[in-house]
């Protein structure tokens, strides 16, 4: 099978590139360094769905993922989660936070209206990923 994104991640997120299971996503949301993780298999829904191996190597890439976000300035705390009531194809959010942001100390989701990257921040912030995470 081929892997297709989901259109709603699609249309919210900018691609950063393929780590060994998951394509890793930027939320076009500059209100919070946030990163999705989607594993490339298809009908998976739920991280049950992945075998022991897959399994293992996606929480690899989560903490991955988790060390790149905490790195950037003004991150306090990580949040990580797979709801998928939305978008039911598998992915994980590893969302970097501070105390004070506007969801504070809720959940990001239902939060407002997304406040998009101006396209020079998201290439600087898509590179500096992309060099930490994603290897040639």
């Amino acid at each position: 099978m081929t892997f297709a994104l989901d259109p709603r991640l699609a249309a919210d997120t900018l691609a950063i590139g393929d780590l060994a299971l998951s394509r890793v996503l930027l939320m076009n949301d500059r209100r919070y360094p946030w990163l999705v993780l989607v594993p490339r298999r298809e009908a998976s829904r739920e991280i049950v769905d992945l075998d022991a191996q897959e399994r293992a190597t996606l929480i690899e890439e989560i903490a991955a993922s988790s060390r790149f976000v905490q790195s950037l300035p003004g991150v306090d705390k990580i949040n990580v989660g797979a709801l998928g009531n939305l978008v039911a194809q598998l992915h994980v959010h590893v969302v970097g936070r501070a105390v004070g942001d506007p969801a504070w100390p809720g959940p990001v989701w239902g939060r407002g209206a997304a406040r998009r990257y101006a396209p020079e921040r998201a290439a600087v912030l898509i590179a500096q990923a992309r060099a930490a995470l994603v290897t040639p």
